[in-house]
């Protein structure tokens, strides 16, 4: 899987693997969303691209293993949030601290809400694979719910968050950076977004609320 740049060791990166792999495990009831799942489709992926553009692929598959921890941290939390957790996992396993950092950094690049058409081509490679999770059409209809339990978040905050991050990123073409990725996938990136849209207009339709309402009133005493 690894190819030939090795800036972190695989020793090294098994280790990273290990405990992210562990910590994924041991919140599992709180990270239906960004668990052990979600990161090992994001870091095989990531690797494939990486493979392609020239990127550090030992960087990006760590990268790709630390990339949620923040999740760990906080509900519904930006890249950051996971710094002091992050690093120390990559501190502890031995990556070099400038490398640490450099990963960290990249997270943060990479991350959806910040990134922009010029990044790394490391953060072009996490990125690719973290939107390709969101733009899967099976994510929507299987995962959306447990984003939304794992975030305390409406569907009416999940629908004009996705629109807001997501949609100048996909009308100004950067919405993925590998162009066998673009080729691939786009259209699954443009349904999912137009079918954000809708729901972000139908929730805000007062008659589709008192819906929506209604059916949570029904649904919460067979929870409780």
């Amino acid at each position: 899987m690894r190819a030939h740049k090795s800036t972190v060791s695989n020793s090294i990166i098994d280790i990273v693997e290990q405990r992210v792999h562990q910590l994924c495990w041991k919140y599992a009831e709180s990270l239906p969303f960004h668990g052990w799942h979600h990161v090992n489709f994001v870091r095989t992926k990531a690797v494939g691209f990486a493979q392609c553009n020239g990127a550090d692929v030992s960087v990006v598959e760590t990268a790709a293993l630390v990339h949620d921890v923040n999740y760990i941290v906080l509900k519904n939390s930006p890249a950051a949030a996971g710094r002091e957790l992050r690093l120390g996992i990559l501190l502890e396993a031995g990556v070099e601290p400038a490398v640490a950092r450099w990963i960290d950094e990249l997270v943060d690049e990479a991350e959806m809400a910040n990134r922009g058409p010029h990044i790394s081509l490391e953060a072009q490679a996490l990125s690719d694979a973290d939107t390709l999770f969101k733009a899967l059409p099976v994510t929507p209809v299987v995962l959306a719910h447990r984003y939304l339990s794992e975030n305390n978040l409406s569907l009416r905050e999940l629908a004009h968050k996705i629109v807001g991050e997501q949609a100048d990123v996909h009308d100004d073409g950067y919405y993925f950076y590998n162009p066998e990725a673009a080729a691939s996938y786009s259209r699954w990136a443009g349904a999912n977004l137009e079918l954000w849209r809708c729901i972000k207009d139908a929730v805000d339709d007062p008659t589709v609320a008192e819906l929506l309402d209604a059916v949570h009133r029904v649904e919460a005493p067979a929870a409780s």
